[in-house]
């Protein structure tokens, strides 16, 4: 059975702790699906340097939250004009990063509100070939969190001046900005409706293509979500995290995985220390791969050696080793 969890939240730290909190404690006997929005954040991914991807004078400026999310990919702006939607299922039989099968729902619900949507790229969907909705996964213990974004009724120019876009993105697309590739659902709707009416509209077609039921937390619960944004959202800690200065920053952007930034502090030779950042997807943690190159020398051999028994795809997702030795050494 499906359930459909109620929440009436716009805090975006409370959003995203509901999730981890219906991801890690509800029965997985249930699959669950939510409807959500946030007002004004930037929810930045798992594995992003988030000061990198932020424009922190006008997110400052405008009062805007920064959190982070469980799951990989970019960074992502939110206003009340946007709608999320999550689902946590099984994992059994599913394979890693299969965007499509959880877009699709929301392709037909579309099609019933007169919206022709299609599935495009890593992880997007769009409308006349303009995007309007990026996903994102999150996969632990046999269970996957799929979310993603529908810019609805989005300030579009927000979310031009609110991120930080790398140039290798823009270069890469030929793109001019961010506002010339996004779009909004709502001017390709049949019928002018406001943003909430939107939300019951794609509520109700999915409880009639997935027989859902309501779910609704109780007082306990909730205090347990409350709990988990104070300890985990709420921190500056997981938010930003402290950087360490790095005497060696590499950046690639490589065909369906991403984004990759490495950071390195190598002395004499021998990296000291390395970390990772980027807007690509991984079951792993890349902090465990770092534990096996810290002590190798910079160079490939060494660091092949090191890496003989790691799938790297485990880590960076649609990501082959010599390429990523590449990244190290050149």
């Amino acid at each position: 059975m499906m359930y459909y969890i109620e929440n009436d939240s716009n805090d975006p730290r409370f959003n995203l702790a509901l999730e981890q909190f219906v991801f890690d404690h509800l029965s997985r006997e249930h699959d669950y699906f939510m409807l959500w929005r946030n007002d004004n954040a930037i929810i930045v991914g798992k594995h992003q340097n988030t000061i990198g991807e932020i424009n922190l004078p006008y997110v400052q400026e405008k009062g805007i939250r920064v959190v982070r999310r469980l799951s990989g990919g970019g960074a992502v702006y939110h206003d009340l004009g946007n709608v999320n939607f999550t689902f946590i299922v099984s994992a059994r039989g599913r394979q890693s990063f299969d965007f499509a099968s959880f877009c699709r729902p929301v392709v037909s619900a579309l099609a019933e509100l007169g919206v022709t949507a299609e599935i495009n790229g890593r992880n997007d969907m769009t409308i006349d070939g303009k995007k309007f909705s990026g996903n994102a996964q999150y996969r632990k213990r046999d269970r996957i969190m799929h979310h993603g974004t529908i810019l609805y009724d989005s300030n579009l120019s927000m979310v031009s001046q609110a991120l930080a876009v790398s140039r290798d993105k823009i270069e890469s697309k030929g793109l001019k900005s961010v506002q010339s590739r996004v779009t909004n659902v709502k001017p390709y709707m049949t019928e002018d409706i406001p943003v909430e009416r939107f939300v019951t509209a794609l509520r109700d077609a999915m409880f009639r293509d997935y027989a859902l039921q309501s779910y609704t937390l109780d007082a306990a619960q909730q205090a347990a979500v409350e709990k988990l944004q104070r300890e985990v959202y709420d921190t500056w800690d997981w938010n930003f995290g402290a950087s360490p200065p790095y005497s060696i920053c590499k950046e690639r952007r490589v065909e369906n995985c991403g984004k990759l930034e490495v950071h390195m502090d190598v002395e004499k030779g021998v990296i000291q220390r390395i970390a990772f950042f980027g807007d690509y997807f991984g079951d792993g943690d890349t902090a465990e791969l770092g534990e096996r190159l810290v002590g190798q020398k910079a160079e490939r051999a060494a660091l092949q050696e090191a890496l003989a028994t790691v799938n790297i795809g485990d880590y960076f997702h649609n990501l082959d080793m010599e390429t990523f030795l590449d990244i190290l050494t050149q």
